[in-house]
């Protein structure tokens, strides 16, 4: 089975929109990945997410449809209520019971990454309470993927990155002025 092209994930929950917003706004539009973004939102209201972090960066960003494929350049934003999950080089929202409590799950999208060849692929969690992300993370790492965690300093909630790293799913650790640099050099080392 082929490589698929650089995919980066964000995952993140409580503090979590201003440390994407940070990373997002540090990366160039030439960076060839395609990027996920999964943060922990109500599902009682439409998300706006897309709109506030497209004001802040040079990539296409955009909620993620049923049948999205990949493209470089492009960041995808988990709706609410349904996870999202990469299916070969599409991506897919499923309405299944929530994992961790949560819907939609970092776990989720991270085992989905893990399917196949995951060289290429980095996952980076970010500020959020809980352990969701951990489980998956292990089986990203396994599957040949990276991950990065942002460090509890800059961390307005640090139990989802702390997790990772006490389970020993965790690559770098990382202030978060020091991920979108790491992100740019992770990319390039692919391309």
């Amino acid at each position: 089975m082929p490589r698929r092209p650089s995919l980066v994930a964000l995952v993140a929950s409580a503090g979590g929109v201003a440390a994407i917003l940070r990373v997002l706004a540090e990366l160039p539009a030439s960076l060839p990945a395609s990027i996920v973004v999964l943060l922990h939102l109500n599902p009682a209201y439409r998300s706006v997410l897309g709109d506030i972090l497209g004001r802040q960066t040079n990539l296409v960003v955009r909620q993620a449809v049923q049948g999205d494929k990949l493209r470089q350049g492009f960041v995808y934003v988990a709706p609410p209520d349904a996870h999202l999950v990469l299916n070969g080089q599409k991506l897919r929202l499923d309405h299944g019971p929530p994992v961790q409590h949560v819907r939609p799950s970092a776990d989720r999208l991270l085992q989905s990454l893990a399917d196949g060849d995951a060289t290429g692929t980095l996952a980076v969690i970010l500020s959020g309470t809980g352990r969701d992300g951990t489980d998956g993370a292990i089986a990203l790492r396994r599957a040949g993927g990276s991950i990065y965690a942002q460090d509890e300093e800059t961390s307005d909630y640090f139990g989802m990155p702390e997790a990772a790293i006490r389970a020993g799913a965790v690559d770098k650790i990382l202030p978060i002025d020091e991920i979108a640099p790491a992100v740019i050099d992770f990319v390039g080392s692919f391309a």
